[in-house]
């Protein structure tokens, strides 16, 4: 037993030994970090992003609109009798490209933008020309993609009876976004400031700009703080580009250098411990492989000061370029992630004449609540959605269109063929007859953006849909409701939810 020990023993040391030979033969490599690659993020919103989506039961056609009026428009098909798709007011939850259902036979959904967490979604499918779905609206599969690329996270759609189209609405209760003081004692930018690898990303990005007034104008500032970031870390990753480009002969041949010498000394370091463990049986194997590795060890250092003699100066300013690209690239961050957080989500308020309360999301989360009159509490007051498009010329206010769920027989007419037009008087009556606390109104102007609505509506939100990671879900009393009704929340389905941790982009996820 203790001669068989010995022979294993020594067959470990000889394969170790011919493990040793092969790694001092063995050729060199060098592995290259890639290129950090970076895709654009438009900060500035555009007036012809579609801002809200209106699908109509009665006629099955869905109509987009930006803040310029309808963009595009296409049939659909919604549920089926037992499986209505609900009258009602919701946002896109999620979008996924590709994704199948979770409660009919593992259906393909493309395009998939959730409106509900029980499954109502719009997606491309078949439209036989009346409603056949389990609940989803289902549109032209070239329409369902063009509007995915198209729309964002948080757009409004509205699911209403008959054919409704917005208009333009201006009032004195609508919010506005409160005046914004500057800070004192802050310092223009220098006209020559430019990149140094001892500048720091925080002394790129922190440097204030001009005293201003508005919040439209401290976003705008800082929006084009991050596209001027941007183009620094362009300009920076191009130059990191073109300087590595000429040294990357000294640099590859370095690289290869420099890994000969660590295998080699590593070599040398395994051979000494191996003389230790194996004592003189294998002195003489070890000690050859141990001159061939300080060989090697030599050969590869000479290598290095031959290549530092001829490229040093190629390769540390290679170096440093890589280094001011690092450094602008994390200064483009930091800007981006300013001129995000400085936009801020948009807000959604919500009263209702049958809880006779107000109600503020921001995020998809519940913000806060808060009492509020309702002239001739009774009264029906109907449902209206008022959406802020977008900055009015001066910065001060902001552009709001206005649509109601329903027609308003009392006020205007409807053309033959064409989708009734919300009423401007209905709208104003409706929004005449509330009284919010000031210390409300404050609040909410202190965070109102392009993108933010207020819904008046004589229904309550749903409970059911409204919660965690939605705005609010409002479904039209006496209207079917087949298609939420069968259905039940899936949680799980939330992991991809529209404010996932580490997406400073969700602050424009309206848009």
């Amino acid at each position: 037993m203790y001669q068989l020990k010995r022979r294993l023993g020594a067959r470990v040391v000889v394969a170790m030994l011919g493990l040793l030979v092969l790694g001092l033969a063995g050729p060199a490599s060098a592995q290259r970090s890639a290129e950090t690659v970076r895709s654009d993020v438009g900060l500035f919103r555009s007036t012809a992003a579609p801002v809200l989506a209106v699908v109509s039961l009665r006629s099955q056609r869905v109509s987009v609109y930006s803040a310029r009026g309808k963009m595009l428009e296409a049939p659909v098909s919604t549920g089926m009798p037992g499986y209505e798709t609900p009258a009602g007011i919701y946002s896109i939850l999620q979008k996924k490209r590709d994704h199948y259902s979770n409660l009919y036979n593992d259906a393909a959904m493309p395009f998939m933008q959730r409106l509900t967490w029980s499954g109502i979604a719009l997606h491309a499918g078949a439209l036989p020309g009346y409603p056949a779905s389990h609940g989803c609206i289902r549109m032209p599969y070239d329409f369902a993609g063009q509007l995915f690329e198209l729309s964002k996270k948080g757009m409004r759609v509205l699911v209403v009876r008959e054919d409704m189209s917005p208009v333009d609405f201006a009032h004195p209760a609508l919010f506005k976004p409160s005046p914004v003081q500057p800070a004192p004692g802050g310092d223009r930018a220098p006209d020559n400031m430019h990149l140094s690898s001892v500048q720091s990303a925080a002394q790129l990005v922190n440097v204030a700009v001009a005293p201003v007034q508005t919040r439209r104008s401290i976003i705008a500032a800082k929006e084009a703080a991050a596209v001027a970031a941007a183009k620094r870390a362009d300009e920076a990753r191009r130059t990191a580009n073109r300087i590595g480009r000429d040294a990357a002969v000294f640099e590859d041949v370095l690289d290869t250098a420099e890994s000969a010498k660590r295998r080699a000394a590593a070599r040398i370091e395994e051979a000494g411990y191996l003389v230790v463990s194996a004592g003189s049986a294998f002195a003489e194997e070890l000690k050859a492989i141990k001159a061939k590795a300080q060989e090697r060890l030599v050969a590869a250092q000479a290598q290095i000061d031959a290549v530092y003699a001829e490229g040093k100066e190629k390769i540390d300013a290679a170096r440093a370029a890589r280094e001011e690209a690092k450094v602008a690239e994390a200064a483009r961050v930091a800007a981006q992630k300013e001129a995000l957080a400085a936009a801020g989500a948009p807000v959604s308020v919500f009263i209702s004449r049958k809880t006779q309360r107000l109600y503020v999301r921001q995020a998809h989360q519940a913000l806060f609540e808060s009492e509020v009159t309702i002239d001739k509490p009774t009264a029906r007051i109907g449902t209206t959605v008022f959406t802020a498009t977008s900055w009015t010329d001066d910065d001060a206010e902001l552009h709001w269109i206005a649509t109601s769920m329903y027609p308003n027989p009392g006020y205007g007419s409807r053309q033959r063929g064409e989708p009734a037009r919300t009423s401007p008087e209905a709208a104003k009556a409706a929004l005449e007859r509330i009284s919010m606390p000031q210390e409300t109104m404050d609040r909410i102007n202190d965070l109102v953006s392009p993108g933010s609505s207020l819904i008046i509506s004589d229904e309550a939100m749903s409970n059911k849909e409204t919660g965690e990671a939605t705005d609010f879900v409002v479904l039209m009393s006496g209207e079917p409701q087949g298609g939420t009704a069968r259905r039940r929340i899936n949680p799980s389905e939330r992991d991809d939810g529209p404010f996932a941790p580490g997406g400073f982009s969700n602050f424009f996820s309206w848009w």
